[in-house]
């Protein structure tokens, strides 16, 4: 009785547009006549699809471009919060206000950062005599500002899940190997790494689902009316184009399928191969 609010929620809100988005897939809807079954039709015409291809390369560079960076980045900065300084706190509380800003907020100021007139990037740029690119007018560019920005955005959120996962080492690890001898860096190679790697599979699970759904920066980024605003599309944008600007209900349902496909094969693929890399102090 007292799950029956929940479940129902779970039912009505989620369990029940999945379905309904798997039978939309197989429809011609248009939202004003009634759908009409059509088969794989729209899995047929979205493998010919040039839009749809040219998204799916636009959001795997982008995932090339950020997952590794930010998996990096927020591993040095977790060892950086991880040192025992005076005031650390603070850098650890201001490390993760960007986390906590609305993509709003944050697109809003970083389209003035990189603006190619009075942007900061440019004018850094200027003084050391290199011509900085019109980074949110071309899509080749707008993709690098968005991966930078994305960072800026989400490191303090992985810094802090590696902060956890460094918190949680027992120090008599790192007393045992200095009795032997060991230096940092053997002691983070043979010690911090294997002892964080669930940690960072944690990590590397939920980067590549989120930003496989990428979406919140292409729609806000770019500037109005330019190239990359034209050119500059991801697979979620392809659907809610789909569905909301050309009321193609059933071709949207099919490519919001083929990325669940895409997702689910990548985290299973990861999940397979985390017994050849990720510990876990039990065994």
């Amino acid at each position: 009785m007292f799950l029956a609010p929940s479940l129902i929620g779970l039912l009505v809100f989620i369990v029940y547009p999945i379905i309904a988005s798997l039978w939309l897939a197989f429809q011609d809807w248009n939202m004003l006549s009634a759908p009409k079954f059509i088969g794989l039709a729209n899995f047929q015409e979205l493998l010919q699809d040039q839009d749809f291809w040219r998204a799916l390369r636009y959001t795997l560079t982008f995932v090339v471009l950020y997952v590794p960076s930010v998996f990096v980045i927020g591993l040095g900065l977790a060892l950086l919060l991880n040192q025992k300084v005076r005031g650390m706190i603070i850098v650890r509380t201001s490390t993760f206000l960007p986390v906590v800003a609305s993509w709003v907020v944050v697109s809003l100021i970083w389209k003035w950062i990189f603006n190619p007139s009075y942007g900061l990037i440019n004018y850094g740029l200027a003084l050391l005599g290199i011509q900085g690119p019109d980074w949110l007018f071309q899509p080749q560019t707008a993709l690098y500002a968005m991966v930078i920005t994305s960072i800026w955005k989400d490191v303090g959120y992985i810094a802090l899940l590696y902060l956890g996962g460094l918190q949680s080492i027992s120090e008599t690890y790192y007393e045992a190997a200095q009795i032997d001898g060991a230096g940092r860096w053997r002691s983070f190679r043979s010690i911090t790494l294997p002892l964080l790697s669930p940690t960072m599979f944690f990590v590397a699970i939920t980067l590549l689902i989120n930003y496989f759904q990428l979406f919140e920066q292409v729609w806000l980024m770019p500037m109005t009316d330019s190239a990359a605003d034209r050119q500059l599309r991801v697979i979620v944008t392809e659907v809610v184009r789909n569905a909301f600007s050309y009321n193609r209900m059933g071709y949207a349902s099919a490519l919001s399928w083929v990325l669940f496909i895409l997702i689910f094969i990548i985290t299973f693929v990861q999940f397979r191969l985390q017994k050849r890399w990720v510990y876990y102090e039990s065994q």
